[in-house]
């Protein structure tokens, strides 16, 4: 019997798809590789490390979180997505009920959205009042002061995507039967709201970011690319035994740190 012949690429550039989803997968799997050194690093050191994803609705939060914990270990990784709060949750210091997770020493954790929601959606959608918003503001900087100067090793994402992309991915999650649990009036009112978020947004880089912690931006309208590179980033930022610096160096264009400029220039989307 004759082995079969190879098919041939379409005109549609299916060939070149294919080996950009190959580089793709490679990339990952090394990135990942250097995540499951960093994570024996600081589990031998005792370290303690915090994530926050902030982001658009639709900006790939969650995608990212699981490539970045795919082969962590479980035992030491946590994952904290916090629903709203109770009317007892209400009546609390807003820092309250995030402290209960912080990271421990030896852990890792992944907040997919944080206390930053007050200066996002609660801002945006009314769910403050302007005193809440600005007593927020005001000490969200000295809070995180605190949990950095406690040992913690904090870095903020923010995943930033254009309107038409959100718009693209949000229409989606209605026709695909596996993503019905991430619709909500929230997400539906992302693209009415468009221009406050974006305002909200620009307030909250302007208002938050710091050389002590700094906000990172991710162009994420290629999800694929995104996580790569946001994973590279982050271990560009720590150190470990046997660090591969060639594997590690993020697209500059893709993920940077906040500045104005951006703002300008259209680095971040209007």
């Amino acid at each position: 019997m004759s082995a079969k012949k190879p098919k041939k690429s379409g005109p549609s550039g299916t060939s070149e798809e294919s080996t950009q989803s190959v580089q793709y997968h490679q990339d990952l799997h090394d990135v990942q590789i250097e995540l499951v050194k960093f994570q024996k690093q600081l589990i031998r050191d005792n370290e303690k490390v915090l994530l926050i994803f902030e982001g658009r609705d639709a900006a790939g939060k969650d995608g990212t979180i699981k490539h970045f914990t795919e082969h962590l270990s479980p035992r030491e990784t946590r994952i904290v997505a916090l629903g709203k709060p109770s009317d007892r949750e209400q009546t609390q210091w807003y820092f309250q009920r995030h402290v209960a997770h912080l990271p421990a020493a030896q852990e890792i954790v992944f907040m997919n959205r944080s206390w930053y929601n007050r200066a996002g959606v609660e801002r945006v959608m009314g769910f403050c009042t302007d005193d809440q918003y600005e007593e927020f503001m005001e000490t969200v900087p000295m809070f995180e002061q605190m949990l950095i100067r406690s040992g913690i090793h904090l870095f903020k994402y923010y995943l930033d995507i254009d309107k038409e992309e959100q718009k693209r991915r949000l229409s989606s999650r209605t026709e695909d039967p596996l993503k019905q649990w991430k619709i909500s009036p929230i997400d539906m009112a992302a693209q009415k709201h468009w221009a406050d978020y974006s305002l909200a947004r620009n307030q909250m880089f302007a208002r938050t970011h710091s050389a002590l912690a700094p906000w990172v931006i991710v162009r994420a309208d290629n999800k694929d690319h995104a996580r790569v590179h946001v994973i590279r980033d982050f271990l560009s930022r720590v150190t470990y035994k046997g660090k591969k610096e060639s594997v590690v160096l993020p697209d500059s264009t893709t993920v940077f740190p906040y500045s104005r400029s951006y703002l300008d220039n259209g680095m971040i989307a209007p």
